[in-house]
């Protein structure tokens, strides 16, 4: 299965229902990291379906989109997992899981997870600017243009003036990665800072469920 152009993946080309399967049903924010981890791992049994990404626009959204999703596919697969933290639902989306009777990943969002939630929770950032590798490729599509400032440039220091810096939370070591997220840190006029994050709990999260299958 290859992603298109935008990084995002539907159920379209998911393989007929077969036993023994887990389906992880995710944000296509997440859709290169989860195919990579499973190329990595092995996990033939899993297969992926992805939101697209742009519901982070619109957090009120997911828990219908997941829904709808989960109810599709549930009686395709053993297992069904849903790749999304609360994701600025407001506990709307663990609602959904608890009533659809499916797990999903802990924490606040995936900046939290993809560091892992513990080490994230001690940094206390309330000044901070996060940016994983799928927003560090898609910046102009998921920051610059939704807040207008290839536009409006003015309006930066609006946005960003009570942001200090740039965090980059990497999950891969991409020289060009990193010189990317370095300009979008001078773009917004902030300070610049790179993590070396992994995959984090998402990774440690889908070994566990691999198990199951």
């Amino acid at each position: 299965m290859t992603l298109p152009s935008d990084n995002t993946l539907t159920s379209q080309g998911l393989p007929p229902a077969r036993h023994g399967r887990i389906l992880v049903v995710a944000c296509g924010a997440l859709a290169r990291e989860i195919i990579d981890l499973k190329a990595a791992n092995g996990w033939s049994h899993i297969d992926l379906a992805c939101l697209p990404a742009i519901l982070h626009n619109h957090p009120g959204r997911i828990p219908l989109a997941v829904r709808e999703m989960v109810t599709r596919h549930r009686d395709d697969y053993d297992t069904i997992f849903v790749a999304y933290a609360d994701c600025g639902t407001g506990g709307m989306l663990a609602n959904t899981c608890d009533e659809l009777g499916v797990e999903m990943i802990e924490g606040p969002h995936c900046y939290s997870f993809l560091e892992g939630n513990a080490t994230f929770a001690a940094h206390d950032e309330a000044t901070a600017f996060y940016l994983t590798d799928f927003l560090v490729r898609q910046f102009d599509a998921f920051v610059i243009k939704p807040l207008g400032l290839d536009r409006h440039p003015e309006l930066r220091d609006m946005y960003f003036g009570n942001y200090e810096k740039l965090v980059y939370q990497a999950q891969t070591d991409d020289p060009a990665l990193t010189e990317k997220a370095r300009h979008c840190a001078e773009q917004l006029g902030l300070r610049f800072e790179r993590r070396q994050t992994g995959y984090g709990d998402l990774e440690k999260t889908l070994s566990a469920v691999a198990t199951r299958g």
